[in-house]
């Protein structure tokens, strides 16, 4: 049961500086996710979302929600394999999505 709390603290970990760099229209960011535009924002607005409902979730533990919440976001990074140019593969976005995916995949096993 300890890998659902990791993949809680993995998604803060991960989205305080994702968000904030975003925000703050870091550089790499452009380099990551491409330019500033409508879909970005409301990808930012989608990665906030996620990242108070795992700070949520750590105070107040919830199996449904948690599975809810993960299984969600295993999709989502599923799916970006399959929609985005092979090229893409390489973007750390696109990496790092598939390695978080992974992890989540088993801590979400062990609560299934």
């Amino acid at each position: 049961m300890i890998l659902v709390p990791l993949a809680l603290m993995l998604n803060i970990c991960v989205l305080i500086p994702v968000v904030g760099s975003i925000l703050a229209g870091a550089q790499w960011t452009a380099e990551a996710y491409g330019p500033p535009t409508s879909g970005l924002q409301i990808l930012t607005a989608v990665y906030i979302a996620i990242l108070l409902m795992s700070v949520y979730l750590l105070v107040a533990p919830n199996n449904e929600m948690t599975k809810a919440l993960l299984s969600m976001q295993i999709l989502y990074k599923v799916l970006t394999l399959a929609t985005v140019t092979p090229q893409s593969i390489t973007n750390p976005v696109v990496a790092s999505n598939t390695g978080i995916a992974l992890f989540h995949s088993v801590a979400l096993a062990t609560i299934i």
